[in-house]
């Protein structure tokens, strides 16, 4: 069990990420087929795959958190000491963190109204609810990266070593 809880730790959004964007390019691929060569598309597939590309997005916010990946100044951390790029590390995700409960918070509004007033999609006619819930799902995930983010940067300057840097822009 620890060893499955670990690889989700490691890959889960990698895994995600992989199922939305093979749905997205599947549905694509297949709607293209189905206006020039059958004449005919479905009402459903856009909807869908714009649905998967959102929940790819938020889910791709979390796993840049995770990977150190999302935009900084790489040459301005580059000139300052390992130490102090360590705490400039915590005080970002700190920042980082405050901002994803906010916007969780208020997210969970979101979720609430789609819960009493029961909105549907225009196409599929299902609750707007299983559309919504990507922004407070990716701010789950942000939130738990960022806490995990911070817990491993104290660590690294209790420890003495350098800061984890993530990988740079082009980077394979």
């Amino acid at each position: 069990m620890r060893r499955l809880l670990q690889e989700l730790d490691r890959n889960a959004e990698r895994y995600l990420m992989f199922v939305c964007y093979a749905f997205v390019c599947a549905v694509i691929i297949q709607e293209v087929g189905r206006r020039y060569l059958l004449n005919y598309s479905s009402a459903w597939a856009e909807e869908t795959a714009r649905y998967a590309f959102i929940y790819l997005g938020w889910i791709g916010a979390a796993y840049a958190i995770r990977e150190r990946a999302h935009i900084r100044f790489d040459i301005v951390l580059a000139r300052l000491p390992a130490r102090l790029q360590g705490y400039l590390y915590v005080f970002a995700e700190l920042v980082t963190l405050v901002f994803a409960v906010i916007a969780l918070r208020y997210s969970l509004h979101t979720i609430d109204q789609m819960l009493t007033f029961g909105a549907t999609t225009f196409v599929l006619r299902v609750n707007k609810l299983w559309a919504e819930a990507a922004v407070p799902i990716g701010f789950v995930l942000i939130t738990i990266r960022c806490i995990q983010a911070i817990s491993r940067d104290v660590a690294d300057i209790r420890a003495g070593r350098p800061a984890y840097q993530g990988k740079a822009l082009f980077e394979e």
